[in-house]
């Protein structure tokens, strides 16, 4: 309902502009000290501006459950991303949220994302909310290779390292995530003595890890304490990075859905959307491209794939309408597929690029492999046994996410029968989960060698 007001409203303000602009013009040239009209216009100019500007980076926000990433979220965006029926019910994230957040900086040197606070324009971040339980792992592990950069989450009321702490911090590391902030969240909720000794616990977690000097920011997201220094931060921390458009196009496709209601007349009815990241190249309205794997059908009792073809009909960025997208952010992307094909994340995993660019579809896979010495996630110490012949692994290859059964092994590599193919490179990372227990707990990774179709 928000975006529908959203976009109501935009064209109306252009009419009352197109009417009054002329005499304001002149009267702002004849009468310079008459600076009311002008200070109240400045923010919609600026506003305005910065409606045609793409997010510039992807920041993931990782931790265990319950440590208050989506409220850092809302805090930082103004969005509850938790939207999902099953989320509101629970309390908890489910699916990956997106959020986007304009950065401005004030006279006096601080950050804010108040637009009306008279700061001057810096930069738009998308954020991308990754669920904490133990079980949605592969969500978590699917959010952050669309990522630059990471917030981990810890509550300063718990002891740290908590499970997942621990199994995102080294999932980041895996994924090769280079730079992290610290979050200290809900210091609201302990004195000053609890605080130092949560700090002091989450410094030697660190100790030993890529991320030992990372900064860590105390904060109170759900007071909205310390949000300044969180993005001062966020502007040390985070550079925008430099991206190579002359690329052929790829995008990860992380969400796809319907946005018709129920009872929709078939005339008024909008093609499928897709969610995700570009990785590189630009992508524009008009667009024709290809989605690999696309959809599966049986042939001589195998499941194989059909790739798909459609048209991009428009592309937008938070509630924002995009002629041509670059990477950087979030983005959504409408097509003129049949709705049903993309509903509920079907698409999950896919990737979209230019028709004949994009790489092979992979059946098996020929890993490399890269074990830890200790399972992570789990409260027990467990050591990471070998792999095992027939043993049903869940890999994670940018957004996707399958299972892969072992066939073949050999020192140091295995081969292992996809269950869902994957659309990826060669030398492509893979991040390996074993289940022990009823969860499946990370225990490495593997770089794909070659491949059989």
């Amino acid at each position: 309902m928000s975006t529908e007001k959203k976009e109501h409203k935009e064209p109306k303000q252009p009419k009352a502009k197109k009417e009054k602009m002329p005499k304001e013009a002149k009267d702002s040239k004849e009468h310079p000290k008459e600076n009311k009209k002008d200070k109240a216009e400045k923010p919609h100019k600026q506003k305005s501006s910065e409606n045609t500007i793409q997010p510039a980076i992807n920041i993931g926000l990782f931790g265990h459950v319950d440590h208050g990433k989506t409220t850092l979220t809302e805090s930082l965006s103004g969005k509850w991303t938790d939207t999902h029926s099953e989320e509101m019910k629970r309390g908890i994230t489910i699916r990956l949220g997106y959020a986007n957040a304009t950065i401005y900086q004030k006279e006096d040197g601080t950050y804010t994302t108040d637009p009306n606070a008279g700061g001057e324009f810096v930069r738009i971040i998308s954020f991308v909310d990754a669920p904490g339980h133990e079980s949605l792992m592969a969500t978590m592990l699917a959010g952050a290779t669309i990522i630059d950069g990471a917030l981990l989450l810890i509550a300063a009321n718990e002891q740290c390292p908590q499970p997942q702490t621990r199994e995102h911090l080294q999932a980041l590391e895996i994924l090769g995530i280079k730079k992290i902030i610290i979050v200290q969240n809900k210091i609201d909720l302990v004195d000053k003595e609890r605080l130092l000794k949560n700090y002091q616990q989450l410094r030697d977690f660190l100790k030993g890890t890529a991320y030992e000097n990372a900064p860590v920011i105390p904060i109170s997201a759900m007071h909205k304490v310390n949000i300044d220094a969180l993005l001062g931060a966020f502007e040390e921390t985070f550079p925008t990075p430099s991206r190579d458009e002359t690329l052929d196009p790829r995008m990860f496709i992380a969400r796809s859905f319907d946005i018709n209601k129920p009872g929709s007349l078939i005339e008024k009815m909008k093609g499928g959307v897709l969610g995700g990241s570009l990785i590189q190249g630009s992508l524009k309205v008009g667009d024709e491209v290809e989605i690999r794997p696309g959809y599966f059908v049986e042939e001589r009792n195998q499941k194989v794939h059909k790739p798909l073809f459609t048209k991009i009909l428009g592309l937008m960025t938070g509630n924002t309408p995009l002629q041509v997208v670059k990477p950087g952010g979030s983005i959504a992307v409408l097509t003129d597929l049949d709705p049903s094909i993309v509903k509920s994340d079907v698409l999950t995993g896919a990737v979209v690029g230019l028709p004949g660019k994009l790489p092979t579809v992979l059946y098996d896979l020929d890993l490399e492999v890269h074990l830890l010495e200790r399972v992570v996630g789990s409260k027990e110490e467990l050591v990471v046994e070998q792999i095992k012949l027939q043993e049903p692994l869940m890999l994670n290859v940018n957004s996707a996410v399958t299972v892969g059964v072992v066939f073949k092994l050999a020192k140091n590599s295995v081969q292992c029968k996809l269950k869902v193919p994957v659309c990826c490179d060669v030398g492509s990372r893979v991040t390996i989960s074993r289940r022990i227990g009823n969860r499946f707990r990370l225990i490495g990774y593997g770089i794909i060698k070659n491949v059989k179709k």
